[in-house]
């Protein structure tokens, strides 16, 4: 599936995604010997994913679609890997063509990849390209989970958000960053939020885009204002009537791995299945023709056929166990304090929540940012790369430039 240049140790090895054909033709021959089941009896998406939108999406993929669009994407950019803890560590890196651009480490989700984050690296690493400043530019690390995409998968338990937060932490040193910020949704912010209470040496400052202790803990928060009660109310919706695949995930991953192995109208039917927001947006994009933002057939595409050809429906499926299941390991013997450093925030209006800012304030005592963007959903960076970078470039604005101690008296 791929060819790099093997090495032992902590190196840094060069990363060249390959695909085979016969592994293309047998992506082709699935999809025509799709067995679809009979239409929903309701008119939305109550009973799941609607059979005009699974049909719509299952002929595009198999006779308009460039199966090897997304191996071109990512072979186009600077990508690498290292072993750390035991797994290959698959990841982009994009320094900026600017001096003194801040190191970021931004982290996707699930039903995410690092395919989801591919059109903000522009806009992240060359702002002056895209309406920005110079002095906002970033250089970018976009790795991929343990388990998702060309990162290996883990062959033992414990990788959980904890445990990838080191190892993300590991990685920037081994980069020879000395200072950076990190970034997260989804998946991606529960690394993220530990990171930023693990505090690893050169950390500056988070920023996320879902607000983690809400989905562990909504009990803790207030619920004095009609935003509040509002917000509470969507995570208890999302819970009751829209969480069905993170509850099989986090408890029979391996079950639901079976069919998203065999089967890529499965897959596909499966992780678009996420949100109410997300789902209609994208459905929009293959039943009506009309996307959100960039949220585009091929887009949606690129990233359900990197899972399919790379394998790891099962195994992303996996980490929400580690995460989030029952049974998983416990990822630390203590819990994490709150973070030390800075905390930047962003609520997306199509989030599952609205995020108040009074609960981004509780949860986080460092709270420097808190913006409520203009549109965009639970995959911003995705579906708004350049309404996500300007967000970015606001959080940690304040953080770019070394702090200098006042003279004493």
């Amino acid at each position: 599936m791929t060819t790099v240049e093997r090495e032992t140790g902590s190196a840094i090895r060069p990363f060249h995604a390959e695909f085979p054909e016969q592994a293309l033709e047998d992506l082709r021959r699935r999809l025509e010997a799709t067995r679809w089941p009979s239409k929903e009896l309701v008119d939305d998406r109550s009973q799941g994913v609607q059979l005009a939108t699974m049909q719509e999406l299952g002929r595009y993929w198999a006779s308009e679609y460039d199966l090897r669009r997304s191996e071109a994407r990512v072979n186009a950019l600077p990508q690498f890997v290292t072993e750390i803890d035991g797994v290959d560590i698959h990841f982009i890196h994009v320094r900026s063509p600017h001096p003194d651009a801040l190191p970021l480490v931004m982290t996707h989700g699930w039903p995410g990849s690092v395919i989801e984050m591919l059109d903000s690296i522009g806009p992240l690493t060359d702002p002056t390209a895209h309406g920005g400043r110079a002095e906002d530019a970033f250089d970018l690390v976009l790795p991929s989970l343990p388990g998702y995409g060309f990162s290996g998968q883990p062959t033992e338990l414990g990788w959980d958000l904890g445990r990838t937060a080191r190892a993300w932490a590991e990685l920037m040193r081994r980069l020879g960053y000395d200072r950076y910020v990190a970034q997260g949704g989804d998946v991606g912010a529960g690394v993220t939020d530990a990171m930023g209470r693990q505090a690893p040496e050169g950390l500056l400052g988070i920023h996320t885009n879902l607000l983690v202790p809400a989905l562990n803990d909504p009990g803790s928060l207030p619920v004095d204002t009609e935003q509040e009660r509002a917000a509470l109310a969507a995570i208890k919706t999302f819970q009751a009537t829209g969480n069905g695949y993170f509850v099989e995930q986090a408890t029979r991953p391996q079950t639901i791995g079976y069919a998203l192995l065999d089967s890529p109208v499965a897959l596909a039917a499966w992780m678009t299945d996420h949100d109410t927001d997300a789902y209609y947006k994208i459905a929009g994009a293959f039943a009506d023709g009309q996307p959100s933002g960039n949220l585009t057939r091929d887009h949606v595409l690129d990233n359900v056929t990197t899972y399919w050809l790379t394998g790891t429906g099962a195994s992303a499926a996996r980490s929400y166990w580690e995460a989030y299941g029952p049974d998983a390991p416990a990822a630390e013997s203590q819990p994490l304090p709150p973070p030390s450093v800075p905390v930047g925030f962003t609520a997306f209006p199509g989030e599952i929540w609205r995020t108040p800012r009074s609960w981004a304030e509780k949860s986080y005592p460092t709270l420097s940012y808190f913006h409520e963007a203009e549109r965009g959903g639970h995959f911003a960076a995705w579906e708004e790369p350049e309404l996500f970078a300007a967000e970015l470039r606001a959080a940690f604005r304040p953080l770019r430039a070394p702090q200098i101690p006042e003279p004493r008296s």
